[in-house]
């Protein structure tokens, strides 16, 4: 990943863009096959470097020029025709931009009949080696040396002899492409900085997104876990009030004190996950979090609250489970026995815990089937989901499914070193 190392930031010049080639000022360029998009506008670098090229060309086809001329048994009207030729391929040279492959592939059989047109070939010989990969250049200067020995065979240079004059055309035409390379390489490394640096700027968006959602996933299963438990509660009894307006009095002040008393506690629990929220830390709630012991707690208000529950436990040391592993029970419990209340009414609930340091803990949670038919039930149908994701955060695993004759069973493991 590019967070593991630092990474290498691409050269920037504020306010100076227009020292730097617009190839690599231009967002759509591909470093990859040096092709852009689409032409790139010419910044004020560009058109100093063009215009220097030009004059270049111009004063080798000047040099050229003056070697036609002295040429021996050369046509006059050839002799013209070789400069103006020449003159064309100058031109020709502000095209190098936009038609590197195409003005290098014109420059060959140019350049073979026009001495005064060798500036020219030169430079697009380097403007192909830098914009370009390198099979284009392998092709056209490999065309060009061949062509070379035969040149100069055929318009000897009265003043060199022909081994040093095409050892020279070989030796200039090497380090032409050897400057080019060099220019292209710098290019690409610019270019591969930049293109590393966005990615690693969007992949630090996509991770402090991604820590955001999983910091809203968190808070929403912390409220759903703990305001669940206490909410049912309060439909539960709220729902006996309704249906049994006739109920004796000594029922009907214990179903109020019930949902008295959950009322308060999800208010209570409420503004523990809202104190979390803004402090920012977990260590700056207002009551701890729930452990194992606390299952007991949990057992006897489902009890005061109508549910048949069954607690069994077996466990070597409760005081030595890690918290960690103790609130995770917990909250899995509790999340079993919310559910056996909505969608099992009346059904005794088994809750049995087991485990011992190094075979780690064991929650088992089972309900029959429901005496009575069930009416639907509202809910995000996340829980179990929930559960699951909870159980392997925590190293462990969690199953739950369907019994015979209609019954449901949550067993889930949870490590304990």
């Amino acid at each position: 990943m590019s967070g593991d190392k630092p990474v290498p930031r691409p050269p920037t010049f504020p306010g100076r863009s227009w020292l730097l080639p617009s190839a690599l000022l231009d967002s759509d360029h591909d470093p990859g096959n040096g092709r852009p998009a689409r032409p790139p506008r010419r910044t004020a670098r560009d058109w100093a470097v063009d215009f220097t090229c030009f004059l270049l060309a111009v004063f080798i086809g000047l040099l050229g020029a003056d070697t036609v001329r002295h040429e021996p048994d050369l046509p006059q009207a050839f002799a013209v025709f070789d400069q103006v030729l020449g003159a064309l391929a100058c031109a020709a040279v502000w095209l190098r931009r936009r038609r590197p492959v195409g003005l290098a592939v014109a420059m060959v059989p140019v350049c073979f009949v026009s001495n005064t047109a060798g500036g020219a070939g030169l430079v697009a010989l380097f403007t192909l080696t830098v914009h370009r990969p390198f099979r284009y250049v392998a092709w056209i200067g490999g065309v060009s040396l061949l062509l070379n020995p035969l040149f100069f065979w055929l318009r000897p240079d009265p003043d060199v002899p022909y081994p040093w004059a095409v050892l020279l055309a070989v030796l200039l035409t090497a380090a032409i492409v050897g400057w080019g390379m060099f220019v292209r390489s710098k290019r690409q490394l610019m270019l591969s900085f930049r293109d590393r640096a966005r990615r690693a700027e969007t992949e630090a968006a996509l991770r402090a997104e991604q820590a955001q959602r999983l910091a809203r996933e968190a808070i929403a299963r912390e409220m759903h876990d703990v305001l669940a438990h206490r909410l049912t509660l309060l439909s539960v009894h709220a729902g006996a009030l309704e249906f049994r307006p006739d109920a004796p009095r000594a029922e009907i002040v214990r179903a109020a004190g019930v949902i008295r008393e959950s009322a308060h506690e999800a208010l209570q629990d409420l503004r523990e996950i809202i104190g979390v929220l803004r402090a920012g830390e977990p260590e700056d709630a207002g009551r701890p979090q729930p452990t194992l012991a606390a299952l007991d707690t949990l057992v006897s208000e489902c009890r005061e609250a109508g549910m048949k529950v069954v607690l069994d436990q077996h466990v070597t040391d409760r005081a030595a489970v890690p918290a960690s592993v103790g609130r995770t029970a917990y909250r899995i419990a509790q999340e079993c026995l919310t559910n056996a209340r909505k969608h099992a009414p009346g059904a005794e609930v088994t809750v049995t815990v087991t485990g011992a340091p190094g075979d780690g803990l064991t929650l088992l949670v089972r309900n029959p089937a429901p005496p009575g038919e069930v009416p639907p039930v509202p809910g995000s149908g996340q829980g179990l989901i929930g559960l699951t994701e909870r159980a392997v955060l925590a190293g462990g695993s969690l199953e739950h499914g369907p019994e015979e004759g209609g019954g449901f069973t949550v067993r889930a493991w949870l490590p304990w070193d």
